[in-house]
């Protein structure tokens, strides 16, 4: 049997599926059609390139659902999580990284090892011989997205991602804005202040809500509807929900103090987040928009302290494409009607950076197991990568299959009584059991290729 793994896709699901088999021994050949085929949210020919925010989200791994993902991923030795280890930036208690050294961190790393060769090639079919897994995200291009609908009898479904702007810091008004995590939360000084904080009145925000709600907004083409994922709204699709949406959302002025005017209560307070190590760009928090370029520098320049900003990047809009997974795959994340191929990532319904390298570890492990003539045994559904994969292969409902970030809600509850007043014991169970069962799970799930 060939002991070559073939990954359509060099985003952060292929990466780490590269790196996983490789490192087990096999050959690997990395399909990416970047930069030969360029698409609208790429900017580099680089592997797992980040087209969105910065931010891994929460580092806790005894609080947060994401935060275990993380520690489970470093327990199974993450490229992804040790490139973004190495390039992590201040977030106070999230993991933020410098998003071009990481890039290009992984792509050195995996263009190094003699057993991985990366072809610049789109893949358009899924080929009947031979061991592949598809890791090709939201933006699979479409000539393979009809190629899978044409095996699968299955429409695609689709949503919509909204792009964050990023301002250059030189154009921040400091006299206004100030630096200060979220209830000073952070173990260092820097994590402390790793945010920079624009108030605004009540006045203000109601001039920024009532702008946000008029101004020229993306227009969608022919055929397609606005199917959002609720983790990544447009802040247009918010303020329509309820004016005061975003005071209770990325608006939201709680835990914070002016430090300019530290007796003046912010009615809302629109936090940037630094986006590169040298603090030159920063990343508006949660201000995914589908605004029209020229209204977006409009209405943010409404906000206190960027009434001059400078803009490296303006939001954006794009189709996500995702397969209904818990129909079209097994629970080795095969095709089941096309078992030589297995599907990772964000094109399975998982959403988010590390949820989509998560599954690109647990692909490339399954397969490594199938190469070797052996089989893994079922990943707990009490761990974090147990949950998602259980998720995606069977545990959703496949009529209102939606694309999912590991929450919680994924995992078999625990015994513990209390509502939420015990919420933090409650949470801590689940990552004390997940940590045990995944500890438990890599030592059992070893298999040696050669």
């Amino acid at each position: 049997m060939s002991k070559t793994l073939h990954i359509v896709g060099g985003g952060m699901a292929g990466s780490e599926a590269a790196w996983q088999a490789a490192n087990a021994g096999l050959d690997v050949v990395i399909h990416e059609m970047r930069p030969k085929v360029e698409t609208f949210a790429h900017h580099t020919g680089k592997l797992a390139e980040m087209v969105c925010s910065n931010s891994f989200r929460s580092d806790d791994s005894e609080q947060n659902a994401v935060g275990l993902l993380h520690w489970e991923m470093r327990q199974a030795d993450s490229l992804i999580m040790a490139a973004a280890d190495k390039h992590r930036l201040p977030a106070g208690g999230a993991l933020a990284v410098d998003r071009e050294p990481f890039s290009q961190h992984v792509t050195d790393t995996l263009r190094a090892l003699p057993n991985v060769t990366v072809v610049d090639e789109e893949i358009t079919d899924l080929p009947g011989e031979g061991h592949w897994l598809f890791t090709t995200g939201p933006l699979t291009s479409p000539a393979l997205g009809e190629a899978i609908a044409r095996e699968t009898g299955a429409d695609r479904l689709a949503f919509f991602d909204a792009i964050a702007p990023i301002v250059y810091a030189e154009s921040i008004d400091m006299d206004v804005v100030w630096a200060q995590s979220r209830y000073d939360k952070g173990e260092t000084e820097e994590e402390r202040k790793a945010y920079l904080n624009c108030p605004m009145t009540k006045d203000q925000y109601e001039a920024f809500i009532d702008a946000l709600l008029a101004a020229d907004k993306t227009e969608f083409h022919e055929g397609e509807t606005a199917g959002y994922f609720d983790g990544c709204l447009p802040i247009e699709i918010m303020a329509e929900r309820g004016r005061e949406t975003l005071r209770h959302g990325p608006m939201k002025p709680v835990g914070l103090t002016n430090a300019h005017k530290p007796d003046e209560k912010a009615y809302a307070v629109v936090q940037l987040r630094r986006d590169n190590a040298l603090g030159t760009l920063f990343n508006m928090v949660g201000f995914q928009t589908k605004m029209k370029y020229g209204a977006q520098t409009e209405v943010f320049k409404m906000i206190p302290g960027l009434e001059n900003a400078s803009f490296a990047r303006l939001g954006g809009i794009h189709r996500n494409t995702f397969m209904n997974s818990p129909t079209l795959l097994d629970e080795q994340m095969r095709l089941r009607t096309r078992p030589n191929v297995r599907f990772a990532g964000q094109v399975t319904g998982v959403e988010g950076y590390v949820e989509s390298a998560a599954m690109g570890l647990l692909a490339a492990r399954f397969a490594i197991a199938e190469l070797a003539g052996a089989s893994l045994p079922p990943v707990p559904n009490t761990t974090a990568m147990g949950a998602l994969v259980t998720h995606i292969t069977g545990g959703a409902e496949a009529k209102t299959f939606q694309p999912m970030n590991v929450n919680f809600g994924l995992f078999p509850p625990v015994d513990l009584k209390g509502g939420r007043k015990n919420r933090p014991a409650r949470y801590k169970a689940y990552t004390d059991r997940a940590k045990d069962d995944w500890r438990n799970w890599l030592t059992g799930s070893a298999v040696e290729t050669a």
